[in-house]
């Protein structure tokens, strides 16, 4: 279903660009002024409420099948958020000795890891080493 309204909506895209590009420009913009390209092609008053009535249903129907695949899109994927789907529950109890973080992870889980592995007090200083002579 969805498969096939993106189609038609392509087609809805191209026949609304083609019907733009046919109107007649009537202002000054990009200074090319308001002359027809080809002699007597769409130039009457007639012609040009077609175009504009022709644009603005197209334009409903782009529309409408955006929004009817924004509403498929939104039914296929389910509930939920990204974050939650991705990261690992925040309110789930740390044991302790489950690991904090899953191995072989970024530069911070494994500084994290050597910070855990460090001794709890440091070490007492090593007494400097007099040189003897012989």
């Amino acid at each position: 279903m969805q498969t096939v309204l993106i189609v038609v909506h392509l087609l809805i895209v191209l026949a609304l660009v083609g019907v733009v590009l046919l109107q007649r420009s009537e202002g000054g913009g990009l200074g090319m002024g308001g002359g027809s390209g080809v002699s007597g092609f769409m130039t009457g008053r007639g012609q040009a409420n077609a175009l504009t009535r022709a644009t603005a249903i197209l334009a409903a129907l782009f529309f409408a099948t955006s929004l009817a695949l924004t509403v498929l899109a939104s039914m296929s994927r389910g509930g939920g958020s990204i974050i939650d789907r991705n990261l690992p529950s925040r309110t789930a109890p740390a044991t302790p000795g489950a690991p904090a973080a899953p191995a072989g992870g970024g530069v911070l889980d494994q500084l994290k890891q050597m910070q855990n592995q460090a001794p709890a007090a440091p070490a007492a200083p090593a007494a400097p080493q007099v040189p003897t002579q012989q």
